[in-house]
């Protein structure tokens, strides 16, 4: 190896981790944007300086209670029973 070579190695890794790091950091930035965008919030400040990521936004509904799955799922089966009875009535005409 020829002198010298191993100090520019160095010096090319370090230049190319430093642009990586420049490179994370937008990246950082646009997740975090997004994800404030999902969650109908504004960006912070402080999240666009990169010094804190947005966590995502709570959707603020409350839980559904057991029963009320339960009426959601039979109304749906019910559905798709007459769906399906539509689609057998045309399939026999």
């Amino acid at each position: 190896m020829p002198k010298g070579t191993r100090n520019e190695d160095t010096t090319l890794l370090s230049m190319a981790l430093l642009g990586f790091e420049v490179e994370k950091k937008r990246i950082e930035e646009k997740i975090a944007e997004l994800r404030a965008r999902v969650g109908g919030h504004a960006v912070p400040a402080a999240a666009k300086s990169g010094s804190v990521v947005a966590e995502p936004a709570k959707s603020g509904r409350k839980p559904l209670s057991a029963a009320a799955r339960k009426r959601i799922a039979a109304a749906q089966k019910k559905r798709w029973a007459e769906h399906r009875k539509k689609l057998a009535a045309a399939a026999a005409s």
